[in-house]
């Protein structure tokens, strides 16, 4: 029977486990703190548990009025006039019960597959035998060591949260992504290190929970990875909510005074809060598991360098998720390791494809993407017609009393091919799936166009810049 170990129990991780053990191999999981990883344990799952609280908070807070919703304001006259207020003690509690109870699942439909589970450290123990066999020592939870023979490995061991020599967290009042649901109290003036996916979605979900928020970007916008159009509604939505967000500042040094904290710029501005939270990367998790002395090359920076089927540069050695560095998508880790799995034991299998893969901010309103961006044709490396749609003219919209976001559709001349898209609304990680699936299948801008929507519906929105696509594509024809 063919023999895989896989170290490290994140998505990568537990996927592969579950294809390996289902096509016939026997499959040993390596892994120190819970399947599911820091994607369910730490960051994705808790992350997005907070954010569905603050959804509930903005939700409300924005849109009651409008709506013709008449609320008593019993906030004590102390305090800031509020319609909703959140316990955050009592959120954090759900955010860490919802997670284990995640990683329990995991693991049980882990080990109902047939696959092993053993609790502790994996490393690499030198190069390929000469049978094409390899060895994994595990330092066991228990203080044993344990010495697995494999015919492949797979590392899938993530990646911690990036920090600055002089701004290290103390899990009270300077923190990171891993420490904010030990909180047992909202903070009242957090300041938020760091503009890009993380750093904003916190931003976001702790305005909306009732805290002050300094945003600081060292970047001229914030998300400066994302499309710019979506980058910049979400500004906007932020400073018209109070939020104060500092472009063009990068944070130096950050320190404890007393019950709060400084933050130093690399201008000399100092700032002050209550908390800060570092949200400025993160590092793979490579150090000291035996990659050299297997042969497996790293990048640079850290990240285990992989083809389009997960193999590392060492025969018999694959790499899936955070730790290669390929998308910090749970989805896209995944699929890495099914795909190792189906490669290495000889299934079918199709290379990955970045360009199909859909993702979202769970801001608010959120932004969701797939396939080619803006960026990639302002810069040329695609040909393509571009149509974006205001979410004010959708008629669900307004009655739902949405003001921000929009459809933007890329499509190819000519053929009307759809090559990319963006949705930035509310649930625009639900709405950007029928783009997907257009991307996915080489649909055309007239096949969307021509598939029944629901009246009235946000939906609508997306058949109707297909319309517009395929309009401009006939006058071009003609």
């Amino acid at each position: 029977m063919t023999r895989i170990v896989i170290i490290g129990g994140g998505p990568g991780g537990y996927e592969a486990a579950l294809v390996g053990a289902q096509l016939g191999a026997e499959v040993t999981v390596v892994d120190c703190d819970g399947l599911g990883g820091a994607s369910v344990l730490t960051d994705c799952v808790p992350s997005k548990t907070l954010i569905a609280t603050a959804e509930v908070m903005t939700t409300f807070d924005s849109s009651y009025e409008e709506l013709g919703i008449i609320v008593a304001d019993d906030t004590p006259s102390e305090q800031a006039a509020r319609v909703v207020g959140v316990d955050l003690g009592k959120v954090n509690r759900r955010v860490k019960r919802l997670a284990l109870a995640q990683s329990h699942d995991i693991t049980a439909s882990v080990t109902r597959a047939g696959a092993r589970v053993v609790r502790g450290r994996g490393r690499l123990a030198g190069r390929q035998a000469v049978d094409g066999s390899r060895q994994v020592v595990v330092a066991t939870a228990d203080g044993e060591e344990e010495t697995l023979t494999a015919d492949a490995v797979l590392i899938a061991t993530g990646a911690h949260p990036r920090e600055i020599p002089d701004a290290l967290p103390d899990g009270e009042r300077i923190l990171n992504w891993t420490q904010v649901y030990d909180l047992d109290e909202l903070p009242a003036e957090l300041i938020v290190v760091g503009s890009g996916v993380t750093g904003a979605e916190f931003a976001g979900a702790y305005q909306a929970l009732g805290s002050r928020v300094t945003l600081v970007s060292s970047r001229d916008r914030v998300l400066p990875g994302e499309d710019p159009d979506a980058a910049a509604v979400l500004e906007d939505v932020f400073r018209r909510r109070g939020m104060n967000v500092m472009s063009r500042s990068r944070a130096e040094a950050v320190k404890r005074v007393g019950d709060g904290v400084e933050v130093t710029l690399s201008d000399g501005r100092v700032i002050t809060g209550t908390h800060c939270l570092m949200a400025v990367g993160a590092i793979p998790n490579t150090a000291g598991i035996g990659l050299e002395e297997a042969g497996v090359l790293v990048k640079d920076s850290g990240h285990i360098k992989t083809d389009r089927v997960s193999r590392t540069s060492a025969p018999g050695v694959y790499a899936a998720g955070d730790v290669t560095g390929v998308f910090a998508l749970a989805s896209v880790a995944a699929m890495q390791g099914r795909i190792a799995m189906y490669h290495f034991l000889g299934d079918a299998v199709a290379p990955l494809n970045l360009k199909t893969v859909s993702s979202n901010v769970f801001t608010d309103p959120e932004i969701a993407t797939v396939g080619y961006s803006q960026a990639d044709i302002d810069a040329g490396k695609i040909d393509a017609r571009v149509v974006k749609l205001p979410l004010l003219r959708n008629p669900r919209a307004k009655m739902q009393g949405i003001r921000d976001g929009f459809v933007k559709i890329f499509a190819r001349p000519g053929t009307g091919i759809v090559v990319g898209g963006v949705v930035v609304a509310p649930r625009a990680s639900e709405l950007i799936h029928p783009i997907a699936l257009a991307v996915d299948n080489n649909l055309t801008v007239e096949q969307i166009a021509n598939a029944f929507t629901v009246y009235p519906s946000l939906s609508g929105s997306i058949a109707e810049v297909a319309r517009q696509l395929h309009t401009r594509k006939t006058a071009e024809e003609a």
